[in-house]
């Protein structure tokens, strides 16, 4: 009998590649799922154990909301018992939009706003005076003593250095029953058809009433009446001018500087969002930058002429209204429009570009007499901007934003906040202040805060400190320290995004919960290894049950239950191989245990590459937290780019090193962060980036469509026979065109059913069964398969198939040679993992004929692989640098550290504490560093 408080138990799962399988998972442990890529470690956890817990809760929900849901397809097991609520934390489920930031997700910006909105004291942003503000019943008591015996006007202020003629404004002043105004400075009487100067700034007020302060009762009636009709016709301020004095003295209900008057409204936690039209910077709509159009790309080469192009917008010369205004503009200054444009006069290239009104006369050759002409032109900058910001076309936007530079926002400097919510301070910081601190200082700043508090402030802030301390604190738990709450989710790696989520989670302290998680060792250095394990551990000492798909070997030592999938990937996998605690896994003579005890390992080279004695140097390097770095990459080498997460490595990487190569060798735009020169790029003659981001976002997108090969082979399939008989072409084999493909799902296989709330699901075709092509296409054969059943292949069959036709060969043969033999030619991308579409990308490239002069960057390619997995890719990518090439791999796993030819150590810290060269050197040589934090783990794995 089994005991599902004790378990979760799993019988006959049998999605993708799993099969028939039973699996007892012991609750409330720390499990770890393990083998080798493409084993179905995912196909257990996520696409079985998940998805059953996802449409159990949709069960839940009435058949009223259900209807809206749709219907959620159960997954292919026979049946899940002991299953608690499930929480998936995946790499791929953080928000990219530019207004999610750290802070947001994590809920520590939502305290700060409140700690902010209650205990934030604010100041005048005109005088830096601490801001007041008074009760009626104060401000009466000011009035009588500071006033006593003297007559005073009582003001309600309604313009504000404002233009305007506001002949209205007075018309309606006069209808509420008042006579008498102050207009800059200057008490009038309201007279019929009153305006001022349209074009000139004014500040008008009403005057109220005008009084002699004295001590009787009379006059305190009098006096708060008219202070509440004041206050309701200045919004809440008030002016007491002194007869004989010119200086007025505010009043206001809300927050006031006592010298100017300005007021701020009652702060509440919306003021400080930047999501919020009560927060956000007006300029900006709190994104933080704008775009701004970059004259110098609307002409990239001045010494073209305008006929022949040289405004990039307009391209050559054609009739069209634009041409025509700036004929009139030639017309008027006097130059042609074949004439290079670094030789038209200022004035015109400046109505050019931004616009401007004349009218002038001509004298005409032909009739003997003048002619008017007229310039009236938007000028092209202004075209562009207005067409990016107004245009309903995506393209359109696409087309303007080209010719555009992001900046930071001139009003606000990139805080994305209201002037008002940044002069709102505790310990004379504001809000976007602490949100720039990186974690480790922002929880300096909170430790021991409460002490510096005085009155009201302390009591009411103490709560919301507590809370906001124990958040920091999660997320200096899992390694995160080096983050800054404003710090965009966009910019995060898929590590770093689930690591955020699962201190969220740790912060929710739910019980009683299953967590899912993938791969969350991901991006970060051995170091933080331990704090990340002890998360989970706390995660799990909670009373909740945790399942990790994880290689890391820390990891496996560590967890109290560890399932081993394979044997092999793909088709040759899906089943349990070993399954117990870490102890017993050792006994077992699996590929995982093998690497674990050491039966097998991924040898060190005998010897390191010489290089061909060339290299590329980066010198002053200052963007983020590059402290003026001077790297040297030596050619001809494998290069290891490693440091702690956060050091600055994809700063120095892939936001400066990469924008500069690419620019230089195929006139990339991407604008590299700030450096001072380099030298060295006539040495190779290309540079190829590859990634993680997905090969594509949508179902349609696949291995087969990404590196090409399908276009072969819907070839291979247009010259067959039959179709020349039926008159089918090339696109009858398209997914994605109308003619062969299934129109009911339009040849993706799958109808979306959008969740609303939740992420959409995917459910296959009812009418093509998934296959994406219509009956007719789906008849035509070759050696026996139809063009579904070739995306329907592993690669490794596709490698045994297509033996004869070296086209295709060439390419499924490399994507086999990078390890990925288990997946299908036609696998939706969006089931890819990053480091799957990582090394379709390496195999895309290797299939390309090389030069063996070509640069390579990999972003941690070991990313979800399994020890075995990863002696596989080294393979390959030596056989790439022994040809000639420059691999760069920027990489913690040890594994890889120790194979590379040289290593470029970043560090010492994470964040400001980072930023800076520790070591540079064979691997060999940095082990014998002992500032370098990777020496340590370096020694252990060289056996030093």
């Amino acid at each position: 009998m089994i005991n599902y408080e004790e378990n979760i138990e799993v019988k006959g799962a049998r999605v993708h590649n799993l099969k028939n399988i039973d699996v007892t998972i012991p609750r409330e442990k720390l499990v770890v799922i393990t083998g080798l890529s493409g084993s179905g470690k995912s196909s257990l956890a996520f696409d079985t154990i998940y998805a059953e817990g996802q449409r159990r809760y949709i069960e839940t929900f009435s058949a009223y909301a259900r209807q809206f849901l749709g219907g959620l397809e159960r997954p292919d097991v026979d049946k899940i018992d002991g299953l608690s609520p499930v929480i998936a934390i995946e790499q791929k489920t953080t928000s990219k939009s530019p207004r999610s930031t750290v802070g947001t997700i994590t809920e520590v910006y939502d305290f700060l706003r409140l700690l902010f909105a209650r205990a934030g004291y604010a100041y005048s942003y005109n005088t830096g005076e601490k801001m007041v503000s008074y009760s009626d019943e104060q401000i009466k008591g000011l009035i009588k003593e500071d006033f006593n015996e003297k007559k005073i006007n009582v003001l309600a202020p309604i313009i504000k250095s404002r233009k305007g003629h506001y002949r209205e404004l007075f018309e309606q002043i006069a209808k509420q029953g008042f006579v008498k105004v102050r207009v800059d400075g200057e008490i009038k009487d309201i007279v019929k058809g009153m305006k001022v100067d349209r074009y000139k700034t004014h500040d008008i007020e009403i005057v109220i009433d005008r009084l002699k302060v004295t001590d009787s009762a009379d006059l305190d009636k009098r006096l708060s009446e008219t202070i509440n009709t004041a206050m309701y016709s200045g919004e809440n301020v008030l002016m007491i001018l002194e007869e004989g004095q010119e200086v007025p003295r505010y009043f206001s209900r809300d927050l006031m500087c006592p010298t100017t008057g300005i007021s701020y409204p009652s702060p509440e936690p919306n003021t400080f969002s930047f999501n919020s039209p009560k927060g956000m910077c007006p300029n900006c709509n709190g994104l933080g930058n704008v775009h701004e159009v970059n004259d110098k790309k609307i002409i990239p080469n001045p010494k073209l002429s305008i006929k022949a192009g040289g405004i990039a917008p307009l391209g050559e010369y054609k009739k069209s209204w634009a041409f025509k205004q700036i004929e009139t503009i030639a017309q008027r200054y006097e130059f042609e429009l074949t004439d290079p444009i670094n030789t038209i006069p200022e004035e015109a290239l400046d109505i050019i570009l931004h616009g401007g009104a004349e009218s002038f006369e001509v004298d005409s050759k032909t009739l003997g007499v003048k002619r008017q002409y007229k310039i009236d032109y938007e000028g092209i900058s202004n075209f562009l901007k207005n067409q990016f910001e107004e245009a309903e076309s995506t393209s359109i936007k696409r087309w303007a934003k080209e010719y555009m530079d992001k900046i930071n926002c001139p009003t606000c400097n990139g805080s994305r906040l209201r002037i008002e919510s940044l002069y709102f301070k505790i310990e004379e910081k504001n809000i976007a202040e602490l949100s720039n601190l990186d974690i480790v200082e922002l929880a300096a700043f909170f430790n021991g805060l409460e002490k510096n508090l005085v009155g009201n402030q302390r009591i009411i802030a103490e709560e919301i400190i507590k809370e906001i301390k124990t958040r920091l604190q999660f997320l200096l738990d899992v390694g995160l320290d080096y983050l800054s709450l404003n710090r965009s989710s966009k910019s995060l790696s898929g590590g770093e995004a689930q690591r955020i989520r699962l201190a969220t989670q740790i912060g929710s302290q739910l019980v009683g919960v299953l967590y899912i998680l993938d791969e969350p060792s991901i991006g970060l250095h051995q170091r933080d290894n331990e704090r990340l394990i002890k998360s989970l551990e706390a995660l799990r000492d909670l009373g909740n049950s945790v399942i990790v798909v994880e290689h890391d070997r820390d990891m496996i030592e560590r967890a109290d239950h560890v399932i081993d999938i394979g044997p092999k990937a793909g088709r040759h996998g899906g089943e349990i191989i070993s399954q117990g605690k870490p102890e017993d896994l050792k006994n077992e003579h699996t590929l995982t245990a093998d690497y674990i005890t050491g039966v097998k390992k991924i040898a060190v080279p005998e010897t390191r590459r010489e290089g061909n004695g060339k290299s590329i140097v980066l010198s002053g390097c200052t963007g983020n937290n590059l402290k003026n770095v001077t790297v040297e990459f030596p050619l001809g080498k494998m290069i290891g780019v490693t440091g702690v997460s956060g050091s600055g490595k994809s700063t120095l990487i892939n936001e400066t090193l990469y924008p500069i190569l690419n620019a230089y060798y195929f006139n990339g735009v991407k604008k590299p962060m700030p450096y001072k020169k380099i030298k060295g790029l006539e040495h190779i003659d290309k540079v190829i980036d590859i990634n993680q981001s997905p090969i594509g976002r949508t179902p349609r997108s696949n291995p087969a469509t990404y590196t090409g090969v399908f276009s072969e082979i819907r070839s291979l399939f247009a010259k067959t026979q039959e179709a020349a008989i039926r008159g089918y072409k090339l696109g009858r084999f398209s997914f994605n065109v109308k003619g062969g493909r299934c129109e009911t799902c339009q040849g993706g296989g799958l109808r979306v059913i959008e969740m609303n709330f939740l992420p959409d699901v995917y459910v296959e075709c009812e009418t093509c069964n998934g296959k994406r092509f219509n009956r007719e296409t789906l008849e035509i054969r070759y050696k026996g398969k139809s063009i579904a059943d070739v995306l329907e292949m592993t690669i490794n069959e596709a490698v045994d198939f297509f033996e004869n036709i070296p086209k295709i060969y060439r390419k499924v043969k490399t994507i086999q040679d990078v390890g990925l033999g288990y997946i299908s030619l036609g696998q939706q991308s969006t089931t890819l993992s990053g480091g799957e579409a990582q090394r379709i990308k390496l195999a895309t490239e290797l299939s390309k004929r090389d030069t063996g002069n070509t640069f390579y960057i990999l972003d941690e390619p070991t990313t979800g692989l399994h020890f075995e997995d990863i002696r596989v890719l080294m393979n390959v990518l030596n056989k790439l640098v022994d040809k000639g090439n420059t691999v760069l791999v920027i990489e913690h796993n040890m594994d890889v550290i120790k194979m590379v030819d040289h290593v470029i150590d970043i560090g010492y810290e994470g964040g400001r504490g980072g930023g800076k060269l520790v070591a540079k050197g064979t691997p060999e040589e940095i082990a014998k560093d002992k500032k370098s934090y990777t020496s340590k783990f370096l020694r252990k794995e060289l056996g030093l």
